[in-house]
């Protein structure tokens, strides 16, 4: 370690990998520090990877408890929690194991200690048991991450109020769960409760569930998880939260009271900016988030920031996407990051959205059209029985352009990537609409909704015309 890096990259999680990855492949040589025990981030370790291995599990549950309405005689069903958790646990150590080798055939250093900025160009790494040595790098990629957001005021003990860093690692089930937050995780972890038989309420500020999403989205997915016994309470606070040797008792700004077995906190990420030094080299939070350019630089000669951090978009594929983009400009490729982010909800059934939401277009004065098409008009909807949601697409009815496509239905994150690629094609929604899906398939809902908001929707009856008398 005694030459300078071309490239260190602080954090190894979605964004931070795939950055060291690119790097090393264009050339450079490449170290990453990561504080944690396992590489992977928060996506790997406690986000991403392990919800979506607990929800397959409760998703095939959820399956199977509907199996006679397919002419299948299922007998009594039950799950094993631990063996859950161990397959969850299974998958994680696969994919840990993947980075590292791909680490090991780029020959990048990978360097287990807390990270902190000395200066330009310098970094001091405390691996504990008072070790801590200094590296130095041409140029340096923060991609540091963020943390769920605690609630100080409310019980500090993590047996009764957790924020999904502990829930996905749960030993053991509670019989109730208060969700007090109603995004994402809020609803993924609603959808999965509810299938391994937990009571489940969620708690929603906003008048809507899924409140950064397209406001069709929020109001099906709260009649979806309704209709199911979920317990919705949207344009409410809660105004206390006390616990006790019998769980959690919140008292609700509507003047009703839920209690609780367990709380799950999910109203939001804080990025992990402090304590890393920032000030060494001159860089300046907003609200704890590293502002940057389009090309990924901070305020700071030869430091970027990717993913969380930066706070443009909190997700992993963002964060993956913006570290191949920091490389390439910190190696001497000029690369504006300017791609459509699709975000997915991995609830059954999916959201899928990419594009801006119909209240972004009323409130930008945006003259727009939207088509609509039902999921369950879909003949393979029907034959798999999976006849829940819609696709919508909004247009810009003076250019034609594509201005967002979202879409609740059975494999919906999927389907997404499609609207996606003729988002960043700069495709308009006529040519959308000329696209050939495979028949029969869920995908078909985004041409038939790209049909309707041009008024030519063939597998539905004609729109009215209002005629206004002269």
């Amino acid at each position: 370690m005694s030459s300078p890096f071309d490239v260190l990259v602080i954090g190894s999680g979605p964004g931070g990998y795939v950055a060291a990855l690119k790097a090393a492949q264009m050339g450079a040589k490449t170290a990453v520090v990561e504080m944690a025990k396992h590489p992977g981030g928060t996506c790997l370790n406690y986000g991403c990877i392990p919800s979506k291995a607990l929800l397959a599990s409760a998703e095939l549950l959820h399956h199977i408890n509907h199996a006679a309405e397919f002419g299948v005689t299922v007998g009594s069903t039950s799950f094993d929690w631990s063996a859950i958790q161990k397959r969850k646990d299974g998958v994680l150590r696969r994919l840990r194991g993947g980075i590292t080798s791909l680490f090991g055939g780029r020959k990048i250093a990978y360097i287990q200690g807390r990270a902190q900025l000395n200066g330009p160009g310098k970094v001091t790494v405390d691996a504990g048991d008072n070790k801590v040595s200094e590296i130095t790098a041409k140029k340096i990629i923060l991609a540091v991450g963020s943390a769920p957001a605690r609630i100080s005021a409310w019980p500090q003990d993590l047996g009764l109020v957790c924020t999904s860093d502990e829930a996905l690692h749960w030993n053991t089930l509670p019989e109730s769960l208060l969700i007090v937050g109603g995004g994402v995780i809020g609803c993924e972890f609603a959808c999965m409760m509810h299938s391994f038989g937990v009571q489940v309420a969620i708690v929603e500020m906003q008048p809507r569930l899924l409140p950064e999403m397209d406001e069709q989205l929020g109001e099906a997915m709260k009649a979806s998880l309704t209709k199911r016994g979920i317990t919705i309470f949207t344009d409410t606070k809660v105004d206390s939260l006390v616990g006790s040797d019998k769980g959690c008792h919140a008292a609700l700004s509507n003047g009703k009271k839920v209690n609780a077995e367990r709380t799950l906190i999910a109203v939001g990420r804080r990025p992990n900016t402090q304590g890393i030094g920032l000030e060494t080299v001159g860089i300046e939070t907003d609200r704890g988030f590293i502002r940057v350019n389009e090309y990924m630089e901070t305020a700071a000669k030869d430091i970027y920031c990717i993913g969380d951090a930066n706070g443009r978009c909190l997700l992993a594929h963002a964060a993956s996407a913006q570290g191949v983009c920091a490389v390439k400009n910190a190696l001497g490729h000029r690369e504006a990051f300017n791609a459509p982010i699709p975000g997915a909800v991995y609830t059954y059934p999916e959201i899928g959205s990419v594009g801006m939401t119909q209240q972004e277009a009323r409130a930008k004065g945006i003259p727009y059209s939207v088509g609509n098409f039902p999921i369950g008009f879909l003949g393979k909807a029907m034959a798999a029985g999976d006849t829940e949601g819609f696709a919508k697409v909004i247009r810009n009815r003076e250019t034609d352009e594509i201005l967002g496509v979202h879409m609740l239905g059975h494999n919906a994150t999927e389907c997404i990537a499609a609207a996606g690629a003729l988002l960043h094609t700069k495709a308009t929604v006529n040519e959308m609409a000329e696209v050939v899906f495979a028949h029969p398939s869920i995908s078909e809902g985004l041409k038939e909704a790209a049909e309707d908001a041009l008024g030519m929707a063939l597998h539905m009856a004609p729109r009215k015309v209002l005629r206004v008398k002269a």
